[in-house]
């Protein structure tokens, strides 16, 4: 079951550290950011995942997709939330 309080909780999580890493050179922050995200993930309402992954394998949690996957995660979170 998806909720509205997890729908907010991870878009506002994920809009954070996305708008971060977008403004950092590349180093060490950036991939402290792809790790707290990973680990955000295997904890995060799994109903919720699957919903945004849309049946991508690794979803978030593959470093070499993560440029990729983050904004369709957030855009797929922002939408969620106008039907809220």
């Amino acid at each position: 079951m998806i909720t509205k309080d997890s729908i907010e909780q991870t878009y506002c999580y994920f809009h954070q550290k996305w708008g971060l890493y977008t403004h950092l050179p590349e180093g060490e922050l950036k991939d402290g950011i792809k790790y707290s995200i990973s680990s955000y993930v295997e904890g995060m309402n799994q109903d919720l995942y699957a919903r945004i992954a849309e049946g991508k394998a690794n979803f978030l949690t593959d470093y070499t997709a993560f440029e990729q996957d983050m904004p369709n995660a957030v855009e797929r979170l922002e939408k969620l939330m106008e039907n809220l």
